[in-house]
């Protein structure tokens, strides 16, 4: 085994906290200029605030949740399982094809998300009802596993019935620490990561997603999202606001109550000017961007060492990348220049039919995923109770979630189940010292 590489524990290069508590995802960075400190903590405000009670009511009627940090626990993926109910997504995408919009239109009668929360004159949508059937499985030394293959149904729908055709995906929450140092890396260095055509012969192909600019109206990369289908901390966190909170804002203005809804738009219309200031979504946003990455425990250990040789081995680190540079970032110096270890590359690849929503997004087909950065795995469970993986949250764990990965990840989820127990287990040590 080669022997660790300077700063290898540091997977956020000079920003990076050394925090293993509950409280290890909502640490500002560890460069962060004493200045700053206000800006973080107004943000903090925004990010935890109950948008839907007074004196601050201004969430929409029909919304996913009642505040950022509903969904964005401790700054990090979903809520404890007590919260979770029947362990449903926080919300489903929808859309119905069209030749006319990329990626789709949303569903005439509930929009591009379906909400479960409502008010008593506008009633929710509905609710998302989830069950699971076992998939059993063996190891190559034969040890039996079990996945869960989920079934989403929404029920009752309040509005009437889906169009025809309707296109729906389960997402659950990501994490939201780290977002700056991935949205300084180069766009020239994630494309060059890029092989839509598999020119080397490898399997993998990653393409980037061209997604639209609010601001611009033009093509830009896609980094952020299950699909990579925003562009910047600032449009995803406004989209967010939008569909989740039902809070309009100078980047996303409309109400997303449809045409039928009508005392949703109703109550919307009373407002006139959007809900959310710009100066509320510029806080918000400099919020994400100064939240650090946790430092790696246990890094240097002789099984995590051996299991991130089989890492590599396997093939894994062909999308989860190890290693970027972030570029110059001029209103927070901080973020500029690092070496970061996010294990990701932000770009979309088909991870087959088992994984496939069947929902295009953007230029991203229904089989087509952005590669999740992996830092701070292993602190999931100390900071959120749960281990909910994948887009949908169906694996219960890490070995779960690679024995879900197919397409361009088939060959490398092969390679995994021909390892021996103790082999497996060291590449699963690796993953929880991230």
């Amino acid at each position: 085994m080669p022997p660790p590489s300077p700063g290898e524990e540091l997977p956020g290069g000079a920003t990076t906290v050394f925090d293993t508590t509950l409280n290890a995802f909502g640490r500002a960075l560890g460069n962060m200029e004493p200045a700053r400190w206000r800006t973080l903590h107004e943000g903090k405000a925004l990010f935890v605030r109950d948008w839907s009670a007074p004196p601050h009511a201004l969430a929409g009627p029909l919304t996913n949740a009642q505040a950022c940090n509903s969904c964005h626990f401790k700054d990090g993926r979903d809520r404890p399982y007590d919260a979770l109910g029947p362990e449903a997504p926080l919300l489903i995408r929808l859309s119905v094809p069209t030749a006319e919009v990329p990626g789709g239109a949303p569903e005439p009668v509930y929009g591009g998300q379906f909400n479960d929360r409502g008010t008593p004159e506008v009633p929710a949508e509905g609710t998302v009802q989830v069950k699971y059937v076992p998939l059993k499985g063996r190891y190559a030394d034969t040890t039996p596993y079990t996945l869960r293959r989920p079934h989403y149904e929404l029920t009752p729908l309040g509005y009437g019935p889906l169009a025809p055709r309707t296109q729906w995906s389960p997402r659950i929450p990501s994490t939201v620490f780290g977002l700056g140092l991935l949205e300084a890396i180069p766009e020239a260095d994630l494309l060059a990561r890029a092989d839509p055509e598999d020119a080397d012969g490898d399997g993998i192909s990653g393409r980037p997603n061209r997604v639209t600019s609010v601001r611009t109206g033009q093509p830009v990369l896609g980094r952020f999202g299950w699909k990579a289908s925003q562009p910047s901390l600032e449009q995803q966190i406004a989209k967010a606001y939008a569909e989740d909170l039902g809070l309009t804002s100078p980047l996303y203005p409309e109400s997303t109550c449809t045409p039928k809804q009508e005392a949703c738009r109703s109550v919307m219309q009373t407002r006139g000017e959007p809900a959310l200031p710009a100066e509320l979504l510029e806080k918000t946003t400099l919020y994400i961007r100064l939240l650090a990455v946790p430092a790696r425990r246990d890094w240097s250990a002789p099984a995590v060492r051996r299991g991130q040789a089989l890492f590599q081995r396997t093939g894994c680190a062909s999308c989860h990348h190890p290693e970027f540079r972030t570029g110059e970032v001029a209103d927070i110096p901080e973020l500029s220049g690092q070496t970061i270890r996010p294990y990701t590359d932000l770009l979309l690849h088909d991870m087959g039919k088992e994984l496939a929503d069947g929902r295009p997004d953007a230029e991203a087909t229904g089989s087509e995923w952005r590669t999740p950065p992996l830092w701070g795995l292993g602190l999931l469970e100390t900071v959120n109770h749960q281990l909910r993986l994948l887009h949908d949250g169906r694996a219960r764990g890490f070995e779960e979630a690679i024995l879900w990965h197919g397409g361009e990840a088939e060959a490398s989820r092969e390679r995994f189940k021909r390892l021996e127990r103790a082999d497996r287990e060291a590449l699963v040590a690796f993953l929880r010292s991230l």
